[in-house]
């Protein structure tokens, strides 16, 4: 049964006297995108965390956060930003030379932008916070997963009953289309007779060219096609492959013979079920556009 691209997991426990806390968060995307944020301490845990998602998810963009909270666990860290208090500095001086300001630039004023210097939290480089971090990770890399599983059973359920909606509209194209072809000949017929009343120079000819005209209203190819893309589409669903792009596709090709069979056919009935069979590809292509 296909996937959701959206889910979410999230495991914490408590360390020292803080809390660690894992979140994995899954969004739409066309390729598999991972980005992972972590204490550099712990930078060694990356790739298998992302090899663990490589084994869960083929698409999407899936974000993965570590956050350690203050605690025993922990210790503060001064950091200075040596390059843009330089930065700064020369800023200070180009703005007093142009003004011809008077003052001086001293270690106060310095001091006083604060991304210069910052204080933060740095985890202590403990193997027992490492294993915790790597056991959370992967729990909560598995419950995203079990999420995008379940939202796409979901998804399944509706893009099936909305295929059965499609389904009955085409039968009700089916049933009428036999009858496209001779009720244009009919009615052309009775225009040429009408304008031309008895001076019909060649009937045979005339029957004829209309066939040939009647012929192109004929939508039983088109009719045929669809019917072999929905059950094309029906098993891709029902399959266990990723099959986003493959259900994309064949739904742009489901709409491509809609479309054909409402040009075609001139015929009020027929176009009221094409009307409703472009609104309900066009809620399954909403659909699809989350589906791994």
């Amino acid at each position: 049964m296909i996937k959701s691209m959206t889910g979410f997991g999230q495991r914490q426990e408590t360390w020292a006297d803080g809390i660690v806390s894992v979140e994995v968060r899954s969004v739409n995307h066309r390729f598999l995108e991972t980005s992972i944020r972590m204490p550099k301490l712990m930078a060694g845990l990356e790739e298998r965390f992302k090899k663990t998602i490589q084994q869960y998810c083929v698409r999407g963009r899936v974000d993965f956060t570590v956050l350690l909270q203050s605690g025993r666990g922990s210790a503060r860290a001064v950091q200075l930003d040596v390059e843009l208090a330089k930065q700064y500095y020369q800023v200070l001086r180009t703005l007093q030379r142009t003004l011809r300001l008077k003052g001086s630039i001293d270690i106060e004023r310095m001091a006083g932008f604060r991304d210069i210097i910052t204080l933060s939290e740095q985890p202590t480089d403990d193997p027992k916070l490492t294993k915790m971090v790597e056991k959370l990770g992967l729990l909560a890399v598995s419950d995203m997963a079990k999420m995008r599983e379940n939202e796409g059973r979901l998804l399944a359920q509706d893009i099936l009953a909305r295929l059965e909606q499609v389904r009955e509209c085409r039968s009700a194209v089916v049933s009428r289309a036999p009858l496209i072809a001779q009720e244009t000949f009919d009615r052309m017929k009775q225009r040429v007779e009408k304008l031309l009343a008895d001076s019909i120079p060649d009937l045979p000819r005339l029957n004829q060219e209309l066939a040939i005209y009647a012929d192109r209203c004929d939508i039983t190819e088109e009719l045929v096609r669809l019917d072999t893309h929905m059950v094309q589409f029906e098993r891709a669903i029902q399959g266990t492959e990723p099959v986003g792009k493959t259900l994309d596709f064949l739904l742009q090709e489901m709409g491509r013979e809609v479309n054909t069979i409402g040009s075609k056919a001139n015929d009020a009935s027929i176009r009221t079920n094409v009307v409703r069979l472009k609104a309900e590809l066009e809620r399954m292509r909403e659909q699809i556009q989350n589906v791994e």
